[in-house]
């Protein structure tokens, strides 16, 4: 009975993730009010850091016991320096599944005029910030672009021992890769996959 005792107490209560990932991130996805309507603040990556150049929104991994907000607002406030309180935080969009093992979760925030005011990118981590229309990405279908995920299988597998032929169907994967060009900008991959949710 204390085998199942342990069971319980490790499962009851227990937020499910996702099994085996390593990593969970967290980025805002902010909104700002123009005279135009809604858009949406971006980043470009110093050029230094790994994917150097490429747009996304502010966020990093989660720490030990953060939740997905505090991950959100903390790494705003680290890159674009908009203070937490400045934004109002609205709910969480749909989550990717990234196939190298990780979760990244999206936290959709109006940021407010002051903190757009008060907003100076670190230069460490940000090249430039700049915004798009909803409007535009609504009007506007991505170039959308597909790869393939293929198994590869190693020789030595022991097909015998499992119990399935050399000739087993193993399960292929399908990605879609959505590109807008804006601004002298691209958005794509992951970034533009949440600009789809969110619009949608």
């Amino acid at each position: 009975m204390k085998e199942l005792e342990r069971l319980a107490c490790r499962f009851q209560g227990h937020e499910p993730g996702l099994l085996g990932a390593r990593h969970s991130y967290a980025v805002l996805c902010p909104l700002v009010a123009q005279a135009d309507g809604l858009h949406l603040l971006f980043e470009v990556r110093a050029a230094h850091l790994r994917q150097g150049g490429e747009v996304c929104f502010p966020g990093g991994r989660m720490e030990p016991g953060e939740t997905v907000f505090d991950c959100a607002l903390r790494e705003t406030e680290e890159e674009l320096s908009i203070p937490r309180q400045e934004i109002s935080l609205l709910g969480t969009p749909d989550f990717i599944c990234n196939q190298r093992g990780f979760l990244l979760r999206p936290v959709l925030g109006l940021v407010s005029p002051a903190g757009l005011a008060a907003m100076r990118p670190s230069p460490a981590e940000v090249a430039e910030a700049f915004t798009v229309s909803l409007a535009f990405f609504r009007k506007t279908a991505p170039d959308t672009r597909y790869y393939d995920l293929v198994p590869h299988v190693p020789e030595d597998f022991p097909y015998g021992d499992v119990g399935i032929p050399r000739s087993y169907p193993w399960s292929h994967g399908h990605v879609e890769i959505p590109i807008w060009r804006c601004k002298n900008h691209v958005i794509w991959g992951m970034t533009a996959r949440l600009v789809q949710e969110i619009i949608r």
